[in-house]
């Protein structure tokens, strides 16, 4: 099995490849002054950069997993959500309500695609 780690540092990889699939970390938002629709496009265009590192891309995911620290919060997040998958290649996909490690963070995103 070949297992390719990219850009590791202190205690995670952002993204892992192994046996034709990949897996992100938890991503989050570098500009927390953003409400949540700004947060999540920020989250979705790294997962775009992390995805084409592994070569894939969004049209592969196969689950998504979602944190937002008040569920209430969806709804905007979807807003994202909905323009970065254009309704095409939907994953199965988890939106969960977490206290996240930065109360200023609104969405943390992991996924897992093929390659």
């Amino acid at each position: 099995m070949t297992l390719k780690r990219h850009e590791s540092k202190g205690i995670l990889s952002k993204v892992v490849e192994a046996n034709g699939f990949v897996w992100t970390a938890g991503i989050t938002p570098d500009d927390t002054k953003q409400d949540v629709t700004g947060q999540a496009r920020q989250v979705l265009k790294e997962i775009d950069r992390l995805l084409a590192l592994c070569g894939s891309d969004k049209s592969k995911v196969i689950s998504a997993t979602i944190w937002v620290p008040d569920i209430r919060l969806r709804d905007k997040m979807n807003i994202a959500w909905t323009e970065w998958t254009g309704g095409q290649n939907l994953p199965g996909r988890a939106c969960i309500e977490a206290k996240l490690a930065d109360p200023l963070i609104l969405v943390e995103i992991a996924v897992v695609a093929a390659k």
